[in-house]
């Protein structure tokens, strides 16, 4: 089989089907890319230049467009460079999230395509206007609006879309869910797993040592900002360190903005110190930035009370991960947590706007022993039972035979395919 995978940063989303493909040794397994230092033995990187930005005279509100199909335009022609070395592949998968796959049917007409489609955006009712602390403008809305334009060109491409949870499938219309199959994503349960002797040992990160007799509490976000509810968690460790000393806080991400906008001046970081730095005992709270996924790896074995907070909107890997480790996950009750985190059974969910309780229920894991322990068994246990990699290698697997064979994907097909790893629960809200 030959297979086309396109995205912008290698290998995004598609590097466990990428490497399972590539480990079979019997497929061509070709990735479109803008360049970078990733390699997966097997897989043929092919770069393409990233295209220059909208012009400046470019309405504001249609600038993710233009570069969507700018984006577009290189791509296809790096692809027709590659069907005139005599490339066809069998089937096309990648992220509509940039536009890259937008030309490619006139490429290759007739090649079933498989797009990743991860969130329709809403101007109300979702993350925007969820936190009163950041009112909408509403000059702002025709844009949000126009953010739907490659989403809406990709659901007309005859092609067909997967997406990794119940919540991001919701916020697509009715008419477009038909189109697309809910493929829950899986977690490495050999690699993510507990490991008690990381607790016997200090950890050292940073400048920070955490001894076996300290209480570790960790938080993860690729940047500190607050649709990661980073602002709150700030607020909740001044009350959370006064009533514990030997309480240590790791806060991994970096200074830079992944969603929504910077503050006013400098980093959120600058920002909340500013607000609530005289409470924050800098020897006892540490921002390391992003880390090596190895020391990420070990703060989450070591974590005594692992935070992830989220307006609602896509929720992040360290989520699945750090259920798969078998931290006592302390989640926001927002609708993407709830998916994965039921109250009492394999975590405890908070507010998102209440920063003292957010401190006391982190005080609840750090002291009452059997709730901790309870937690942290019953996440690894969830993870066993809906985070699998078999599971969810295996319903890609069958998703693209369906594609490939030429048979539409129809509502019993995609039903198959997501029962292979659906939660007997359903999401609320």
């Amino acid at each position: 089989m030959k297979y086309l995978f396109v995205h912008q940063n290698f290998p995004g989303q598609f590097l466990h089907i990428v490497r399972h493909l590539a480990s079979a040794k019997q497929h061509e397994v070709v990735f479109v890319t803008e360049p970078n230092a990733n390699a997966i033995q097997g897989v043929r990187t092919v770069p393409y230049r990233k295209p220059p930005a909208a012009a400046p005279e470019t309405h504001i509100a249609a600038r993710e467009l233009d570069g969507g199909v700018r984006r577009a335009e290189v791509v296809a022609r790096t692809a027709a460079n590659l069907k005139q070395l005599g490339f066809t592949p069998d089937i096309i998968i990648g992220h509509h999230g940039w536009g890259e796959l937008l030309n490619l049917p006139d490429v290759w007409p007739g090649v079933p395509l498989l797009g990743y489609f991860e969130f329709y955006y809403h101007h109300d009712g979702i993350d925007v206007g969820f936190d009163p602390e950041f009112p909408p403008d509403l000059l702002d809305y025709p844009r949000i609006r126009a953010k739907n334009a490659i989403n809406h060109i990709a659901l007309n491409l005859g092609g067909h879309g997967q997406t990794p949870t119940e919540w991001q499938f919701s916020t697509y219309p009715t008419w477009a869910q038909q189109q697309i199959t809910l493929l829950r994503e899986g977690v490495h349960l050999d690699v993510c797993k507990p490991n008690p002797q990381v607790r016997r040992s200090p950890l050292k990160i940073g400048d920070m040592t955490i001894r076996p007799a300290d209480k570790l509490v960790t938080y993860v976000s690729r940047d500190l900002e607050p649709y990661r509810g980073f602002h709150l968690m700030m607020r909740a460790l001044p009350h959370l360190l006064r009533a514990r000393k030997d309480v240590r806080v790791v806060m991994i991400g970096a200074d830079g903005v992944s969603y929504g906008g910077p503050p006013k001046d400098g980093t959120w970081r600058q920002a909340m110190m500013k607000e609530v730095g005289n409470g924050i005992d800098p020897d006892r709270v540490v921002f390391p930035g992003r880390v090596d996924y190895q020391t990420y790896l070990s703060l989450l074995q070591r974590s005594d009370a692992h935070v992830y907070l989220t307006y609602p909107f896509v929720a992040s890997w360290s989520l699945r991960e750090a259920l798969a480790v078998g931290c006592a996950v302390i989640g926001s009750d927002t609708q993407p947590v709830r998916e994965f985190v039921t109250h009492g059974e394999n975590g405890l969910l908070v507010s998102f706007f209440d920063p003292p309780g957010l401190a006391r229920t982190i005080q609840r894991v750090l002291e009452e022993t059997r709730l901790a322990r309870s937690l942290r068994e019953n996440a690894r246990k969830y993870a066993e039972r809906h985070l699998a990699m078999g599971d969810y290698i295996a319903a890609y697997d069958a998703l693209i035979n369906r594609l490939i064979g030429g048979a539409t994907v129809t509502r019993a097909a995609a039903a198959a395919i997501e029962a292979l790893s659906r939660p007997a629960r359903r999401a609320r809200g």
